[in-house]
Protein backbone atom coordinates (compact mmCIF):
# COMPACT_ATOMS: atom_id res chain seq x y z
CA UNK A 1 0.00 0.00 0.00
CA UNK A 2 2.16 3.28 -1.11
CA UNK A 3 1.72 7.04 0.74
CA UNK A 4 0.62 9.89 -0.99
CA UNK A 5 1.17 13.93 -0.13
CA UNK A 6 -0.78 15.83 -1.66
CA UNK A 7 0.33 19.76 -1.49
CA UNK A 8 -2.93 21.73 -1.10
CA UNK A 9 -1.02 25.29 0.02
CA UNK A 10 2.59 26.33 0.30
CA UNK A 11 2.84 30.20 0.22
CA UNK A 12 3.71 31.89 3.26
CA UNK A 13 0.74 34.40 4.94
CA UNK A 14 -0.78 35.91 1.96
CA UNK A 15 -3.09 34.19 -0.52
CA UNK A 16 -2.30 34.76 -3.84
CA UNK A 17 -4.62 34.03 -7.30
CA UNK A 18 -2.70 31.22 -7.49
CA UNK A 19 -1.25 29.61 -3.85
CA UNK A 20 -2.87 29.12 -0.60
CA UNK A 21 -1.28 29.34 2.72
CA UNK A 22 -0.06 25.91 4.24
CA UNK A 23 -2.20 23.05 4.40
CA UNK A 24 -1.17 19.54 3.21
CA UNK A 25 -3.14 15.73 3.09
CA UNK A 26 -1.56 12.67 3.74
CA UNK A 27 -2.57 9.27 3.06
CA UNK A 28 -0.86 6.46 4.54
CA UNK A 29 -1.71 2.96 5.14
CA UNK A 30 -4.95 4.09 4.58
CA UNK A 31 -4.63 6.51 6.80
CA UNK A 32 -5.72 10.02 5.81
CA UNK A 33 -4.07 13.26 7.91
CA UNK A 34 -4.47 16.98 7.36
CA UNK A 35 -1.69 18.49 8.01
CA UNK A 36 -1.90 22.04 8.71
CA UNK A 37 -4.94 24.47 7.61
CA UNK A 38 -4.49 27.66 6.26
CA UNK A 39 -6.96 29.97 4.70
CA UNK A 40 -9.24 28.60 1.74
CA UNK A 41 -8.06 24.76 2.55
CA UNK A 42 -11.28 23.41 1.99
CA UNK A 43 -11.27 24.34 -1.49
CA UNK A 44 -8.29 23.37 -2.13
CA UNK A 45 -9.63 19.79 -0.80
CA UNK A 46 -12.66 19.83 -3.08
CA UNK A 47 -9.91 20.62 -5.84
CA UNK A 48 -7.84 17.73 -5.11
CA UNK A 49 -10.81 15.52 -4.69
CA UNK A 50 -10.32 14.65 -1.72
CA UNK A 51 -13.60 13.57 0.29
CA UNK A 52 -13.99 15.15 3.91
CA UNK A 53 -15.34 12.27 5.83
CA UNK A 54 -11.69 10.46 5.22
CA UNK A 55 -10.02 13.31 7.27
CA UNK A 56 -10.21 12.25 11.06
CA UNK A 57 -6.66 13.47 12.33
CA UNK A 58 -5.56 17.52 11.84
CA UNK A 59 -2.14 18.18 12.53
CA UNK A 60 -1.63 22.09 13.25
CA UNK A 61 1.92 23.09 13.79
CA UNK A 62 1.04 26.17 15.56
CA UNK A 63 -1.55 29.56 15.64
CA UNK A 64 -0.01 31.73 13.38
CA UNK A 65 -3.34 32.11 11.19
CA UNK A 66 -1.69 30.77 7.64
CA UNK A 67 -1.65 27.51 9.51
CA UNK A 68 -4.81 27.65 10.98
CA UNK A 69 -7.14 29.72 9.84
CA UNK A 70 -9.38 27.69 7.57
CA UNK A 71 -9.83 24.89 10.38
CA UNK A 72 -13.21 26.86 11.96
CA UNK A 73 -14.54 26.89 8.28
CA UNK A 74 -13.60 23.52 7.64
CA UNK A 75 -15.15 22.35 10.82
CA UNK A 76 -18.51 24.36 10.28
CA UNK A 77 -18.67 22.43 6.46
CA UNK A 78 -17.74 18.82 8.24
CA UNK A 79 -21.25 19.42 10.09
CA UNK A 80 -23.19 20.82 6.97
CA UNK A 81 -22.16 17.69 5.70
CA UNK A 82 -23.66 15.56 7.74
CA UNK A 83 -20.35 14.22 10.07
CA UNK A 84 -21.40 12.80 13.47
CA UNK A 85 -17.75 10.59 13.64
CA UNK A 86 -15.26 12.29 15.91
CA UNK A 87 -12.60 15.04 15.11
CA UNK A 88 -9.07 14.21 16.44
CA UNK A 89 -7.16 18.02 16.37
CA UNK A 90 -3.83 18.39 17.36
CA UNK A 91 -2.12 21.70 17.85
CA UNK A 92 -0.56 23.98 20.37
CA UNK A 93 -2.34 24.85 23.89
CA UNK A 94 -4.57 27.32 22.62
CA UNK A 95 -6.42 25.80 20.10
CA UNK A 96 -9.44 24.65 22.32
CA UNK A 97 -9.97 27.45 23.20
CA UNK A 98 -9.60 29.29 19.82
CA UNK A 99 -12.07 26.94 18.07
CA UNK A 100 -14.24 26.93 21.34
CA UNK A 101 -14.33 30.29 21.27
CA UNK A 102 -15.62 30.94 17.54
CA UNK A 103 -17.79 28.29 18.05
CA UNK A 104 -20.00 30.04 20.55
CA UNK A 105 -19.41 33.48 19.36
CA UNK A 106 -21.17 32.05 15.97
CA UNK A 107 -23.57 29.83 17.38
CA UNK A 108 -21.63 26.78 15.18
CA UNK A 109 -23.36 23.79 16.40
CA UNK A 110 -21.21 20.57 15.57
CA UNK A 111 -23.24 17.78 16.01
CA UNK A 112 -19.93 15.59 16.24
CA UNK A 113 -17.05 15.44 19.39
CA UNK A 114 -13.80 17.60 19.07
CA UNK A 115 -10.96 15.59 20.57
CA UNK A 116 -8.09 18.46 21.21
CA UNK A 117 -4.70 17.12 21.48
CA UNK A 118 -3.05 20.29 23.29
CA UNK A 119 0.63 20.05 22.88
CA UNK A 120 3.36 21.93 24.90
CA UNK A 121 6.61 19.80 25.54
CA UNK A 122 9.70 21.13 23.75
CA UNK A 123 10.72 17.68 23.01
CA UNK A 124 9.82 14.84 20.39
CA UNK A 125 7.20 12.81 21.91
CA UNK A 126 4.84 10.33 20.28
CA UNK A 127 1.24 11.56 19.58
CA UNK A 128 -0.39 8.85 17.49
CA UNK A 129 -0.71 4.99 17.05
CA UNK A 130 -2.28 2.45 15.80
CA UNK A 131 -0.94 -0.59 14.06
CA UNK A 132 0.15 0.58 11.16
CA UNK A 133 1.37 4.22 11.70
CA UNK A 134 2.71 6.33 14.20
CA UNK A 135 2.99 10.10 14.54
CA UNK A 136 5.57 12.28 16.59
CA UNK A 137 6.21 15.80 16.90
CA UNK A 138 9.58 18.09 15.95
CA UNK A 139 9.80 20.79 18.09
CA UNK A 140 10.69 24.06 16.24
CA UNK A 141 11.72 27.74 17.16
CA UNK A 142 9.61 29.92 15.47
CA UNK A 143 8.07 33.21 17.21
CA UNK A 144 5.54 31.56 18.99
CA UNK A 145 5.00 27.89 20.01
CA UNK A 146 5.71 25.67 16.78
CA UNK A 147 5.97 22.18 16.19
CA UNK A 148 6.65 19.81 12.80
CA UNK A 149 5.54 16.02 13.46
CA UNK A 150 6.57 13.17 11.20
CA UNK A 151 4.73 10.09 9.70
CA UNK A 152 5.94 6.67 10.10
CA UNK A 153 4.79 3.57 8.46
CA UNK A 154 5.70 0.45 11.07
CA UNK A 155 7.36 -2.48 10.19
CA UNK A 156 5.10 -4.03 7.47
CA UNK A 157 4.42 -7.66 6.44
CA UNK A 158 6.46 -9.84 4.65
CA UNK A 159 5.41 -11.12 1.24
CA UNK A 160 4.00 -14.54 0.38
CA UNK A 161 6.84 -16.64 -2.00
CA UNK A 162 3.99 -18.11 -3.78
CA UNK A 163 6.33 -20.22 -5.96
CA UNK A 164 7.79 -21.86 -3.21
CA UNK A 165 4.17 -22.07 -1.20
CA UNK A 166 2.49 -23.55 -3.69
CA UNK A 167 4.71 -26.98 -3.86
CA UNK A 168 2.89 -27.46 -0.80
CA UNK A 169 -0.67 -28.49 -0.52
CA UNK A 170 -0.97 -28.25 3.38
CA UNK A 171 -0.53 -24.65 3.00
CA UNK A 172 -4.43 -23.32 2.63
CA UNK A 173 -5.38 -19.51 2.54
CA UNK A 174 -6.37 -19.34 5.85
CA UNK A 175 -2.58 -19.60 6.19
CA UNK A 176 -0.99 -16.58 4.46
CA UNK A 177 -1.60 -14.28 7.25
CA UNK A 178 0.19 -16.21 9.75
CA UNK A 179 3.17 -16.74 7.34
CA UNK A 180 3.34 -13.09 6.29
CA UNK A 181 3.12 -12.25 10.47
CA UNK A 182 6.68 -13.86 10.11
CA UNK A 183 5.06 -17.51 11.04
CA UNK A 184 6.97 -21.17 10.47
CA UNK A 185 4.33 -23.49 9.20
CA UNK A 186 4.51 -27.35 10.66
CA UNK A 187 3.49 -29.87 8.10
CA UNK A 188 1.50 -33.10 8.69
CA UNK A 189 4.61 -34.91 9.28
CA UNK A 190 5.93 -32.47 11.71
CA UNK A 191 8.46 -30.84 9.52
CA UNK A 192 8.79 -27.44 9.94
CA UNK A 193 8.97 -24.92 6.75
CA UNK A 194 11.09 -21.81 7.85
CA UNK A 195 9.09 -18.60 7.57
CA UNK A 196 12.47 -17.18 5.33
CA UNK A 197 11.85 -19.74 3.19
CA UNK A 198 7.76 -18.95 2.42
CA UNK A 199 8.15 -15.42 2.51
CA UNK A 200 10.61 -12.82 1.32
CA UNK A 201 11.70 -9.64 2.67
CA UNK A 202 9.01 -6.90 3.64
CA UNK A 203 8.82 -3.71 1.56
CA UNK A 204 10.80 -0.84 3.12
CA UNK A 205 8.76 1.39 5.75
CA UNK A 206 8.21 4.99 3.99
CA UNK A 207 8.18 8.26 6.59
CA UNK A 208 7.15 11.72 5.89
CA UNK A 209 8.78 14.76 7.81
CA UNK A 210 7.19 18.40 8.24
CA UNK A 211 9.29 20.89 9.50
CA UNK A 212 6.67 23.89 9.41
CA UNK A 213 7.80 27.65 10.59
CA UNK A 214 11.16 27.81 12.32
CA UNK A 215 14.73 29.06 12.29
CA UNK A 216 17.55 26.99 11.32
CA UNK A 217 17.62 24.41 14.24
CA UNK A 218 19.88 21.29 13.98
CA UNK A 219 17.92 19.58 16.73
CA UNK A 220 15.74 18.56 14.26
CA UNK A 221 18.50 16.18 12.32
CA UNK A 222 18.25 13.35 14.55
CA UNK A 223 14.48 13.45 14.79
CA UNK A 224 14.10 13.15 10.84
CA UNK A 225 17.17 11.14 10.06
CA UNK A 226 16.68 9.10 7.19
CA UNK A 227 13.44 10.17 6.40
CA UNK A 228 11.97 9.37 2.61
CA UNK A 229 10.66 12.98 2.41
CA UNK A 230 11.36 16.15 4.22
CA UNK A 231 9.12 19.16 3.52
CA UNK A 232 11.15 22.24 5.25
CA UNK A 233 9.89 26.31 5.22
CA UNK A 234 12.53 28.13 3.25
CA UNK A 235 10.67 31.58 3.78
CA UNK A 236 13.69 33.83 2.42
CA UNK A 237 17.15 33.33 0.04
CA UNK A 238 20.30 33.21 2.55
CA UNK A 239 21.40 36.75 1.63
CA UNK A 240 17.96 37.34 3.91
CA UNK A 241 19.39 35.57 6.92
CA UNK A 242 19.31 38.11 9.14
CA UNK A 243 15.70 38.83 8.28
CA UNK A 244 15.10 35.44 8.35
CA UNK A 245 16.39 34.83 12.21
CA UNK A 246 14.23 37.99 12.92
CA UNK A 247 11.43 36.74 12.05
CA UNK A 248 11.47 33.09 12.90
CA UNK A 249 12.26 31.86 9.77
CA UNK A 250 15.00 29.75 7.38
CA UNK A 251 16.69 29.84 4.35
CA UNK A 252 17.13 27.64 1.59
CA UNK A 253 20.28 27.18 1.91
CA UNK A 254 19.85 26.44 5.29
CA UNK A 255 16.76 23.86 4.48
CA UNK A 256 19.75 22.58 2.38
CA UNK A 257 21.83 22.17 5.17
CA UNK A 258 19.50 20.03 7.57
CA UNK A 259 18.34 17.86 4.31
CA UNK A 260 21.90 16.87 4.09
CA UNK A 261 22.78 16.09 7.96
CA UNK A 262 19.82 14.39 8.25
CA UNK A 263 20.34 11.90 5.36
CA UNK A 264 16.77 12.27 3.26
CA UNK A 265 16.02 11.20 -0.11
CA UNK A 266 14.29 13.98 -0.92
CA UNK A 267 13.57 17.71 0.30
CA UNK A 268 10.59 19.70 -0.43
CA UNK A 269 10.52 23.74 0.28
CA UNK A 270 7.70 25.62 0.99
CA UNK A 271 6.85 28.86 2.69
CA UNK A 272 8.11 31.10 0.41
CA UNK A 273 8.14 35.10 1.16
CA UNK A 274 5.66 36.85 -1.31
CA UNK A 275 8.77 39.31 -2.48
CA UNK A 276 9.94 35.63 -4.99
CA UNK A 277 8.24 36.01 -8.32
CA UNK A 278 10.52 33.12 -9.31
CA UNK A 279 10.33 30.56 -6.75
CA UNK A 280 13.42 28.43 -9.17
CA UNK A 281 15.84 31.05 -7.04
CA UNK A 282 14.89 28.70 -3.95
CA UNK A 283 16.32 25.18 -6.23
CA UNK A 284 19.07 26.93 -7.48
CA UNK A 285 20.32 27.80 -4.12
CA UNK A 286 19.15 25.05 -2.10
CA UNK A 287 20.68 22.70 -4.80
CA UNK A 288 24.40 23.67 -4.11
CA UNK A 289 24.02 21.74 -0.83
CA UNK A 290 21.24 19.04 -1.53
CA UNK A 291 20.28 17.96 -5.16
CA UNK A 292 17.95 16.16 -4.55
CA UNK A 293 15.67 19.51 -3.99
CA UNK A 294 12.32 20.44 -5.50
CA UNK A 295 9.76 22.62 -5.65
CA UNK A 296 5.99 22.34 -4.39
CA UNK A 297 3.18 22.43 -6.90
CA UNK A 298 -0.33 23.71 -5.85
CA UNK A 299 -2.45 20.34 -5.85
CA UNK A 300 0.30 18.28 -7.27
CA UNK A 301 0.41 14.28 -5.37
CA UNK A 302 3.13 13.06 -4.59
CA UNK A 303 4.15 9.39 -4.12
CA UNK A 304 6.55 9.09 -0.90
CA UNK A 305 9.01 6.70 -1.73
Amino acid sequence: MSSYLTILGFNSAIPTINTSPTAQFLEMEDRHFLIDCGEGTQVQLRKAKVRFSKINHIFISHLHGDHCFGLPGLIASFRLLGRDKPLNVYGPEGIKEMLETIFRITETYRGFEIIYHELNKNYSEKIYEDNRVEVFTIPLNHRIYCNGYIFKEKEKERHLNMSEISKYSEIETCDYQNIKNGKDFELSDGYVLKNEKLTTEPSPPISYAFCSDTRYLEDVIPIIKNVNVLYHESTFLHNLKEMADYTGHTTAFEAAQIAKAANVKKLILGHFSNRYGDLSVFTDEARQIFPATFLPKALETIKLE
